[in-house]
């Protein structure tokens, strides 16, 4: 049977979109929000807990080491249990482990609970990647996942003022703000995770929020989308985690991460070092200014990419455009230079992503590239270890956090070359693009 003439192509994509994306938009600001803010704890953290800048390099990178760790066991659950169930169960914990955060004491307690953190969160983006491909096509991905993405950057619009309002105002019971700002930022996730288990539909097919036809018509779509890449592959667990292209294409996004991630937990402190008189709040209102730009960059790139059809291009010129920015942010005099190369170097990372996460599904059906992408993430967050913690080290030996830019940038260029090396085979006309590695 023939959907197309009973149902509203156009009016059910929107439909699905405007039920899954806001949410899930919502639970990655939160997401992000609780794995961040420690940039912005440490404005007043690292006095009062007396931490060197490599204590607090290595606070803000352990994290990814527990989520390396659990990334891959936690994304076989769930494909086993369903994102509903398992969606929920990763908001409820780290909701309180991040709200847990706020009692540490020291250093070592710091990086117990932000370790845990990480294991608690792990699985959450790779999963809601992986759900995305059970209710969107091919041809829809790189903008489903943008619009998904951009809550990272607007995490950061939405962090940077309420996080140092906080620390700036709230003082209740003695305790310091910076205290407050992690107890109070950590709390929604639980509740989210509750809502997570009564509002997310698993697949399609149990949606009782679409007619008979629409579910006919999405399922008869996603269905042809899947045969139309003939030259997917169906691998193992264990196969796929030492498949060469996925290997490869986790390499690319560990170098991608020690930029960004990088750059976003350091920027609090490098926004402080221009001028020792602005409040907490006034650096997080000079924070909101490259996210903007980055939010509007990413949305359009990803776009472009959809229209196109391409993926590769649109992966590799971002990440030379950020290594350009973060060369100019280290080396440029006054602050307003160095914020303008910011905007360049953040518009550059976050217009990054959603093509690049579209590469895994042309190559590797839908249960494949749940494990994929989920093995790309894991060892490519090890970035999030490295690039704070390079900077930590860097700053702490010469005082200035322009040197670790420039290194970041270094490894940007490299992720730029071999992403720009990639093999792209074109297919019949009307059909994605399948990109493979050397």
């Amino acid at each position: 049977m023939n959907n197309n003439k009973t149902v509203d192509e156009q009016a059910t994509v929107r439909k699905v979109t405007l039920r899954i994306i806001p949410f899930m938009f919502l639970l990655y600001i939160v997401s992000y929000l609780d794995r961040a803010n420690i940039g912005y704890a440490a404005l007043e953290m690292n006095k009062e807990l007396a931490l060197t800048s490599e204590a607090f390099g290595f606070i803000s990178g352990i994290f990814f080491i527990g989520y390396f760790l659990f990334e891959v066991p936690s994304n076989v659950m769930l494909n086993k249990y369903g994102a509903r169930v398992w969606i929920a169960r990763i908001l409820v914990t780290w909701g309180l482990i991040a709200a847990a955060t706020a009692f540490a004491q020291t250093a070592n307690q710091l990086y117990v609970l932000r370790f845990f953190l990480g294991v608690a969160e792990a699985g959450f983006f790779p999963g809601v990647i992986v759900y995305l491909t059970y209710w969107f096509r091919s041809k829809e991905l790189a903008t489903t996942v943008a619009l998904f993405t951009a809550a990272i950057p607007v995490s950061y619009i939405i962090g940077a003022p309420l996080s140092t309002w906080i620390m700036d105002n709230i003082k209740w019971l003695d305790w310091s703000g910076w205290r407050w700002m992690l107890f109070l930022e950590g709390v929604p996730a639980v509740f989210l995770g509750v809502a997570c288990f009564f509002f997310l539909t698993d697949k399609p097919e149990q949606a009782k929020w679409l007619t008979h036809a629409e579910k006919e018509w999405l399922l008869a779509e996603l269905e042809r989308d899947r045969q139309s890449r003939k030259n997917v592959k169906r691998l193992g667990v264990f196969k796929t985690m030492i498949n060469p292209k996925v290997l490869y294409l986790a390499f690319i996004y560990f170098v991608y991460q020690c930029g960004s991630l990088g750059v976003g937990y350091w920027m609090p402190q490098i926004i402080k070092g221009f001028s020792s008189d602005l409040t907490h709040t006034q650096i997080g209102l000079i924070a909101m200014l490259p996210y903007i730009v980055a939010t509007v960059a990413m949305v359009i790139w990803s776009r472009s990419s959809d229209r196109r059809n391409e993926r590769k291009l649109h992966s590799a010129i971002p990440l030379a455009v950020a290594a350009i920015g973060l060369v100019g942010a280290g080396m440029l005099p006054g602050a307003m230079a160095s914020m303008a190369m910011i905007c360049v170097a953040l518009s550059g990372l976050y217009s990054f992503k959603s093509p690049f996460w579209a590469l895994p599904t042309l190559f590797l059906d839908r249960a494949t590239a749940a494990v994929s992408i989920a093995v790309i993430n894991s060892i490519g967050n090890l970035g999030g270890f490295v690039g704070p913690s390079m900077i930590g080290v860097v700053k702490g030996e010469s005082g200035s956090a322009a040197t670790g830019l420039m290194f970041l940038s270094a490894l940007l260029l490299v992720a730029f070359l071999m992403t720009l090396f990639m093999r792209v085979h074109n297919k019949e006309p009307g059909q994605p693009l399948a990109a493979s590695a050397h």
